[in-house]
């Protein structure tokens, strides 16, 4: 029997959507991946959070300082494409999201809503050096207000769509996330655990492991009677807030680090036509913080 296209357009209409159908769209530029994720009318309402963050380096996540830019060409160059003999990448066109998450699960997470060849324009211009595209997307205020909001999917569910998560419910003023609700962890150094790690992550096809203070701060930290949060040392007690300074911050560095030096002598060691001035220094440091440093 042959339906008419009146009844194809019902029977359409009645019949499940698939689950292929039914999934998220895609960000399938980085332009567009960084239009998902846009803060910048956070600005309106927050202007010294979102100064203090724009100079942070969570802003330039997949740069860095730029230790990091460096880092993931490595992690292409001799990991992908060489001794991870198996990843199937002989050339940039052959990287797939699954290939970068190994460094972007934490330095860009929201890389999860985007397509393949999002992941290969990221890693041509780590190849390249191109900072100004990398500097679109980074660790922004949806990304810990909401994305990694909530750790326990069971007892909290997933982070909602169209909310801002922070320290109370209410609402809230933007056009896109009308709902503020309360995470229990935004206080909480699990919050920042989930990127500045335990160590390897097994999770992925191929283990890596480079974040690691959140381990030693459950480790060693908390069992020794420490009771800090990340949040406390990072942002409150050195009133730098969103900027979230780690060690090469000079402030940051004189408050977790003692440094004295004890002992110096000088003296001259001797060589063929000539003397070489020699100086012999004694250095005891005493770490403050509440994990091992430096971290990676």
């Amino acid at each position: 029997m042959k339906l008419s296209k009146a009844a194809l357009l019902l029977l359409a209409i009645a019949l499940p959507v698939s689950a292929g159908a039914a999934e998220e769209k895609k960000a399938k530029t980085v332009d567009e991946l960084a239009s998902m994720y846009d803060v910048s009318s956070c600005k309106t309402c927050h202007p010294q959070v979102y100064e203090e963050w724009e100079k942070s380096i969570h802003a330039r996540s997949l740069i860095g300082t730029p230790r990091t830019m460096a880092t993931i060409k490595t992690a292409i160059t001799d990991g992908m494409m060489k001794e991870w003999t198996k990843s199937g990448v002989k050339e940039v066109k052959d990287i797939k999201v699954e290939h970068m998450w190994a460094c972007l699960k934490c330095h860009l997470p929201q890389l999860k809503d985007a397509t393949d060849d999002v992941a290969r324009e990221i890693a041509k211009a780590v190849l390249d050096g191109d900072e100004d595209t990398l500097e679109k997307v980074n660790i922004n205020c949806l990304v810990c207000h909401n994305m990694k909001a909530l750790t326990h999917k069971w007892v909290d569910g997933e982070p909602e769509k169209n909310v801002v998560y922070g320290t109370k419910d209410g609402s809230h003023a933007d056009r896109a996330f009308k709902s503020l609700k309360k995470s229990p962890i935004m206080q909480e150094s699990i919050l920042c655990g989930q990127c500045h790690g335990l160590g390897p992550n097994f999770d992925l096809a191929e283990p890596t492991q480079c974040a690691t203070l959140y381990g030693s701060y459950l480790h060693a930290y908390v069992p020794s009677g420490g009771s800090e949060t990340c949040q406390d040392c990072h942002m409150k007690n050195n009133k730098k807030g969103h900027l979230m300074p780690a060690y090469r911050d000079p402030d940051q560095a004189k408050s977790a680090v003692d440094v004295d030096v004890s002992t110096m002598s000088y003296y001259f060691l001797p060589k063929a036509g000539d003397s070489v001035p020699t100086a012999v220094v004694t250095v005891k440091m005493t770490s403050n913080a509440g994990h091992r440093i430096p971290d990676g």
